[in-house]
């Protein structure tokens, strides 16, 4: 097998169909086999009825189907277990990502040996101004505090050698966060800009409240800066503390007791956050301790006539 595609695909009921049509119709040329792996992430809709209709009829078309919503981060690592192309890619159901664009990348990898992948970034967001500020502030910052480098705009939109998907596979944690997954591996990694197209149909599903979530979690997963700060912030409390004890004892006058309220005050906001950081670090190793899969597949599906 040459390639695998991967393709999440929650509540997607009107693309599901469209993607794997014009998939099918861009790659007619292509030379070698590949494979279209859906992983119904436990939609609501009529997406997994609208899979099982392509698969009647298609050819080399897998679904996999969750017993109940995981997340896209479950939904492509469920992907990448049953991926047994020399290549594997991931792609949007939405047509956002274009094939057109995958065919390239694919061209890529077969044209230059000394890639091991390619990734697509969005030179130009479509975005509000709020919301680019907020995804700039954000690789800002994790590149800052994390020990591994973040291509800004850099998605999830990519294409890789069989190595790079078995070094992926190799991090089995619970708590994934593939953007960094991808920069943790290593390789070598070209990347090419490309323009996200406006969605074939429905809206997007992720919300300021979910990728706001979505990067606290990328922080966390790769950056122990939260907890190293705990001891610098307590140094300052105690010096802070004498600072405040000299001040009083010479002023002796009402501004002491408003000094007082303001180190209480501020003292106990650093403690309540740093306690707050170690409390979520606890939570993400105790999730890791449980060893709960990552998804839970309710069943797979493929086409009649799917070879590997």
């Amino acid at each position: 097998m040459k390639l695998s595609v991967i393709v999440p695909s929650y509540n997607e009921e009107d693309n599901v169909l469209a993607f794997y049509n014009t998939f099918t119709q861009v790659f007619k040329d292509f030379k070698g086999s590949y494979e279209i792996i859906y992983v119904n992430d436990g939609s609501k809709d009529k997406t997994l009825d609208n899979l099982k209709e392509i698969i009647a009829s298609a050819k080399n078309v897998k679904v996999i189907n969750f017993s109940r919503n995981f997340g896209k981060e479950a939904a492509m690592y469920a992907g990448l277990k049953e991926a047994i192309g020399e290549y594997t890619a991931i792609i949007d159901a939405d047509l956002q990502q274009r094939p057109e664009i995958l065919l390239r990348m694919v061209t890529l990898l077969d044209e230059n040996e000394e890639y091991d992948s390619v990734c697509a970034y969005q030179a130009k967001r479509k975005e509000g101004k709020t919301l680019i500020f907020l995804k700039k502030c954000f690789y800002g910052l994790i590149n800052k505090v994390s020990d591994v480098r973040f291509v800004e705009g850099a998605s999830d939109f990519r294409i890789f050698r069989k190595k790079v998907r078995e070094a992926i596979l190799s991090l089995e944690e619970t708590n994934r966060f593939t953007k960094g997954i991808f920069s943790y591996v290593g390789f070598n990694t070209h990347y090419i800009p490309y323009c996200a197209e406006e969605r074939n149909s429905g809206s997007s599903k992720w919300s300021l409240k979910s990728l706001f979530k979505y990067a606290i979690s990328g922080i966390l997963a790769f950056s122990t800066l939260p907890l190293r700060i705990a001891l610098p912030l307590g140094c300052v409390t105690v010096i802070g503390s004498f600072i405040y004890l000299i001040v009083s004892l010479i002023l002796k006058v009402e501004l002491a007791t408003m000094m007082l309220f303001f180190f209480l005050s501020f003292f106990s906001g650093v403690q309540l956050l740093t306690i707050g950081f170690l409390s979520r670090y606890v939570q993400l190793m105790y999730s890791e301790i449980k060893k709960r899969p990552v998804y839970i597949v309710k069943e797979v599906l493929t086409s009649k006539h799917y070879k590997k």
